[in-house]
């Protein structure tokens, strides 16, 4: 069974920042395309960056262009989330997520708290 486990979340003030690490055990960690998502009480979960299974492609919204980098190490089975130059509506849970394919569903980790004070 696939499980996703995130550590590396926490408070922080603006401007700083805050490394999320996620490790996939279960699975063959190569073979899966990986995300970040992001929950605020009250909103729609949202996908701040995804990677493919290489490392060759990322994507993010222009709400975190810039400041956020995701990277994976497929030797580890570990896919990161560099958050720089944090901001107050950055604050939210963090999840992590893969997949086997555009058309899988997703398996998620159990989430990180990241809180950034002004």
């Amino acid at each position: 069974q696939v499980q996703l486990v995130e550590s590396g979340g926490g408070l922080v003030q603006a401007g700083g920042s805050l490394r999320l690490s996620c490790v996939l055990s279960g699975g063959t960690f190569r073979l899966y395309r990986m995300a970040w998502f992001r929950q605020v009480p009250g909103k729609e979960r949202e996908r701040v960056a995804h990677i493919t299974e290489s490392g060759g492609s990322t994507v993010y919204p222009d709400s975190v262009k810039g400041r956020f980098t995701i990277s994976r190490d497929n030797a580890k089975d570990t896919v990161y989330l560099q958050m720089n130059n944090l901001k107050p509506e950055d604050t939210a849970v963090y999840y992590c997520a893969g997949r086997l394919s555009d058309y899988a569903p997703y398996y998620w980790g159990q989430g990180a708290q990241v809180t950034v004070s002004s």
